[in-house]
């Protein structure tokens, strides 16, 4: 068999590295995209060749529509196809609306939405003239809530637009052999927020505890798998209860 090759997009440091070890271990070729984190995404490529599986670190801010489609055409010349396509990458900053710039209203647009549309019309034609393929999408575990957000606002209207923006890819993609879901965590101990946040809100967690980077990779493991083939447009969340 054809060896597999995903995409991982933010995958140097957190969910995205999680993902990227976990397939490295069934024989993927993951390629994985970073914007700043050239060390990191050294010790991630290492940590994959240590366990089976092939890397290609690529320097790329996937805010640039044409740095992400000439990203995945690196890919898919180098490897031949690209299987899956996880769009991991999404940067966040806490502030208040009346204090946002315009500069950081944008940017998280850019940096959470954006890349996800323009990724997908760079991967669907291979995707759809090999009657297969595995895209998913990264939101937030409340974001299917519509709720306030005065502190993460544009933040959290950017992951509400991925669950729309997953849903009709699902819907087009779907005559092709192509499935499109979301996982949407919640607390999660993935580095990326400081520990006293973390720990701040775990009583309000139904769980009782903040969850892992194993906990979301399970999820995307099985995504990928052929068990779930006729899951389309769905949004898993991982959260302990979190957010529902």
């Amino acid at each position: 068999m054809t060896q597999r090759v995903a995409l991982i997009t933010g995958g140097a440091k957190g969910i995205g590295r999680g993902i990227a070890l976990d397939l490295a271990t069934q024989n993927w070729k993951i390629a994985f995209c970073y914007r700043t984190s050239e060390d990191a995404a050294k010790t991630t490529a290492q940590a994959i060749a240590e366990r089976g599986g092939q890397a290609l670190p690529i320097q790329c801010d996937v805010s640039d529509p044409d740095a992400a489609k000439q990203m995945a055409t690196q890919v898919e010349t180098e490897w031949g196809h690209i299987d899956a396509l996880i769009n991991g990458a999404g940067p966040y900053h806490r502030i208040n609306l009346f204090d946002e710039t315009i500069e950081g209203w944008n940017e998280m647009f850019d940096g959470n939405l954006h890349p996800i549309f323009y990724l997908a019309q760079a991967v669907a034609p291979g995707m759809k003239g090999r009657k297969t393929g595995r895209i998913i999408n990264f939101s937030m575990a409340n974001a299917d809530q519509m709720i306030s957000q005065p502190d993460v606002t544009a933040h959290y209207i950017a992951k509400a637009g991925i669950l729309i923006l997953t849903r009709t890819l699902a819907k087009l993609l779907a005559p092709h052999g192509i499935t499109v879901n979301a996982v949407s965590p919640g607390f999660i101990d993935s580095g990326s927020a400081p520990p006293v946040e973390l720990a701040g809100m775990t009583k309000r967690i139904p769980a009782g505890y903040i969850g892992t980077v194993d906990d979301t990779v399970a999820a995307v493991r099985y995504l990928l798998s052929d068990e779930a083939r006729y899951v389309n447009g769905a949004n898993i969340q991982i959260s302990g209860g979190w957010g529902i």
